[in-house]
Order: structure tokens, then sequence, then C-alpha cells
């Protein structure tokens, strides 16, 4: 699949599906990564789809990624939440890692939260630490956007100053502070997986000025960018980085820190879109 009519036509086929269960469009769009599944139950008059019912989904294969669209209410917003992604390096080209975003984009999200567990190489941060992300390094070594540009799903040259919006940072910031929930602030390195990084590419990356690493989340920050949502991304440290902390990395760490952060980062997330509710009510 390249970008272009069949990555807009697949984007609205998958749309039309989740349409027979949310008439309303949601305004706010979630991605809930490896383990941080809590917030989904938190909705409120939740409908759920499988992803082997939208068409063009394909099924997760990373434990911790449920494979399931939710569509409910936080604070009176719809919102359209996602217990899974697909990964680059599950063989997946990145129109079908960002296939998600642009059903988003069709079904009229403007705001999406990103949520990602990461490894940490800032020495400061610890696992179970949150952190906003300000910027990202793309070192997957491909763009979402390369091919034939199609018009209906954004500009040829989107602008990349401000992938991760200042506005809805500060609302993160404020509504932390007030759940006394310590927030960082860093840069997300995003790197091919699966392989965890070595202890020679973090001192790179920590050269380069990334604070986390991670697999994901980078491609669908720039395909939102370019459909013009406003992003805002919150990275869960679950982990000290390759040669941090001088001991091996494995996916059930990942897993573990995700289910004891995941009521904080709930929690931090469900105030951020009942903030948004308040300040813009007519949002949906």
């Amino acid at each position: 699949m390249t970008i272009g009519d069949d990555l807009y036509d697949q984007a609205e086929e998958a749309a039309a599906t989740i349409r027979t269960v949310c008439p309303e469009a949601p305004r706010i769009g979630v991605v809930l990564g490896s383990g941080l599944n809590e917030l989904a139950d938190r909705l409120v008059d939740a409908a759920r789809i499988p992803y082997d019912r939208i068409p063009h989904f394909p099924r997760p294969t990373v434990a911790g990624h449920h494979g399931t669209a939710i569509v409910g209410r936080i604070g009176g917003r719809r919102v359209l939440m996602l217990q899974g992604r697909f990964h680059y390096y599950e063989g997946h080209d990145l129109d079908a890692v960002t296939l998600p975003v642009r059903v988003m984009q069709r079904l009229g999200v403007s705001t999406l939260i990103l949520t990602a567990a990461t490894g940490g190489i800032r020495s400061d941060l610890t696992a179970g630490d949150l952190v906003i992300l300000s910027d990202h390094l793309n070192l997957l070594g491909v763009n979402p956007l390369r091919g034939a540009n199609d018009d209906r799903l954004g500009t040829r040259f989107p602008d990349m100053t401000a992938v991760y919006s200042p506005r809805l940072r500060a609302i993160a910031a404020e509504e932390a502070a007030a759940l006394s929930i310590h927030l960082a602030e860093g840069v997300y390195a995003c790197m091919p997986g699966p392989s965890y990084e070595t202890p020679a590419e973090i001192r790179m990356l920590r050269t380069l000025g990334a604070d986390v690493v991670g697999m994901s989340t980078v491609p669908e920050a720039i395909s939102a960018r370019h459909g013009g949502m406003e992003v805002l991304g919150i990275a869960l440290v679950s982990n000290a980085a390759a040669g941090v902390a001088g001991t091996p990395i494995t996916h059930d760490e990942v897993l573990a820190a995700g289910r004891d952060a995941a009521p904080r980062l709930a929690s931090l997330v469900e105030r951020i879109i009942a903030r948004l509710a308040v300040e813009s009510p007519s949002a949906g």
C-alpha cells in the first residue's frame, strides 16, 4: 500500500465500520501503548470493536496490545481509544502502522493523545516516571509520508516545528501538578527494533539529545500532524535503557512497569480530556 488513493479509501472504509457503532464523531483519539490499558476501563457508555472486524486493520502480535477499538465518553467528551498499535518491526509498512491515525482523521478526531512504554536514557529518569514529549528523533530510516501525497490527507510538506502541541503540554503539566504526579519533559528517539538498543546506541542517542527511546509513536505523530491534528505524547519509562542500569531488558519488565504506572497515567489522561471538554465544549 502506498500513500494516495489506496490509503485514503482504506481509511474511509475502516472509519465507516466504526461509525456503525459511533455515529457521533469523536474529537479525541487515544493510542494505548504496551500494558497501558487501564484508561479504557474508565470510558462511559463504551462500545468495543475488535480489530479483526475493522477492514484493513492487522491484528497486533505483541503482548500487551489487545487489538480493540473502544468508543465512549470521558468528561462528557466522545473519545476513540485504540488498545494496541501496529509496529514497523512486526513487518508492517508505515502506511499500515499509521492507518489508525488516518481512520481517526476521517472520523473527525482533532486531538490525538499517544502513549508509549519507553526506555529511559537520561540518568534522572527511573522506571515508572511519566515524560511529556517535547520533540522526537525519527531514526527509523523511513518517513510515513514518503511517496505520492494525497492532498485530502494533508499538505505535501507539513511543518514539524511543534509536533507535540505546546498548549496540550501545558495542560498536561498543570493537571499532573493537580494530581501530585511528577511529570518530566523530554525528546523521544524512535528506533526500528525489535531488538532493544545496545549500550553504544544508547550513548549515541544521548549525544543526539534523546531522553527516552522506543519503537513506535513517531510515525503516528508525523501522520497526525500531516492530517492537521493537535498531538500530545506521553511516555512511560518502563526500564532503564541498555547500559544505563547494567541489567538485561525484558518485555515482561515493560509490561509490569505499565501495569504499575497505569493508574497514574489513566488519571492524568482522564483529567486532560475532561479539561479539554470544559475548554472546548462544542467540540464533542
